[in-house]
């Protein structure tokens, strides 16, 4: 076999268990993530890498493919159909120079399972010496790559560019994308071989919460803090939106921890203009401290009352 560069990139052992993977991407992704490196293209080349790497590696599936044919991973059943195509056509032409009085002649050799079958597959099917060439077009490999907004960047249609490879490319973004949502841009991978398609581009988007607001689905959640007073008279409330500011009507009496709902105050549906989630505040009466004895005096007698 090859060199697994996969496990290269990612600093473990070919024989590495399923954990051992997750753990070393999950260290690498950390140092190298785009966030903490905003001005190293280096960092966000390996982080592409480290992705890949981690895509492959991750899936079982994905992992013996990669571990039998190597680079060529993803045409691995193609690979097989063209050898046993290669074996078929050698035995007839042996079969047909025994029948002829002919000598026996090998074209191939063994196909042992430690041979590399990138390098087996390029010599079988290559140029041999100006004979005739047989060449498969093959798909580009995908790239992955990450991108981290706020909410309030997720909250409104927008450009973006984003670097893949040192390749600067400009995305539009959604309003209402989800967190953990992959889009896929298609041709933006690795080229094809033998004027084979580009592969394909997949992006995570991570949307962060606020300190205060929390997203679930297209809904945002919130807490608002209401003094004694406010609570037990009523009054308005002035409160900071992703849409801007809105007013609240406090009732009278609102007792600690009441969930208002502000319909349509919520996340854009993603791609479905016009259409929002739902607000809902909750609110918290803040007790007052270091009351003066006229106030404790008062509060003595709304308790006799």
């Amino acid at each position: 076999m090859a060199v697994n560069d996969y496990y290269q990139t990612l600093g473990i052992k070919k024989e590495a268990s399923a954990d051992e993977i997750k753990a070393a991407y999950r260290k690498l992704a950390r140092k190298l993530h785009p966030d903490l490196n905003p001005n190293d293209k280096q960092a966000s080349v390996k982080f592409q890498e480290i992705n890949q790497a981690n895509e492959v590696l991750s899936d079982p599936d994905k992992r013996k493919k990669y571990d039998k044919y190597g680079k060529d991973w993803e045409h691995g059943e193609e690979i097989e159909k063209q050898r046993q195509r290669y074996e078929q056509q050698q035995q007839a032409a042996n079969a047909g120079r025994r029948a002829n009085g002919g000598g026996q002649q090998n074209f191939g050799g063994n196909f042992g399972e430690e041979e590399d079958m990138s390098d087996l597959f390029s010599s079988m099917f290559g140029n041999r010496g100006g004979g005739r060439t047989a060449q498969s077009k093959f798909k580009g490999q995908d790239y992955n790559a990450e991108l981290t907004l706020s909410l309030k960047e997720a909250y409104t249609t927008q450009p973006k560019i984003i670097t893949v490879n040192d390749k600067n490319i400009r995305i539009t973004i959604n309003a209402g994308i989800e967190n953990g949502q992959i889009i896929k841009l298609k041709g933006y991978g690795a080229p094809g071989s033998n004027g084979g398609p580009s592969g394909d581009l997949y992006i995570t988007f991570h949307i962060q919460n606020e300190e205060n607001l929390k997203r679930d689905g297209n809904d945002l959640y919130r807490t608002v803090e209401l003094d004694l007073y406010t609570a037990v008279l009523g009054g308005d409330r002035e409160l900071d939106t992703l849409d801007g500011k809105i007013k609240l009507k406090i009732k009278p009496e609102t007792q600690n921890g009441t969930v208002v709902r502000l319909k349509g105050k919520g996340f854009p549906v993603y791609k479905s203009e016009g259409q929002f989630g739902d607000l809902f505040v909750t609110y918290n009466i803040k007790i007052p401290t270091n009351l003066t004895e006229k106030q404790i005096d008062l509060f003595k007698e709304l308790q006799q009352s």
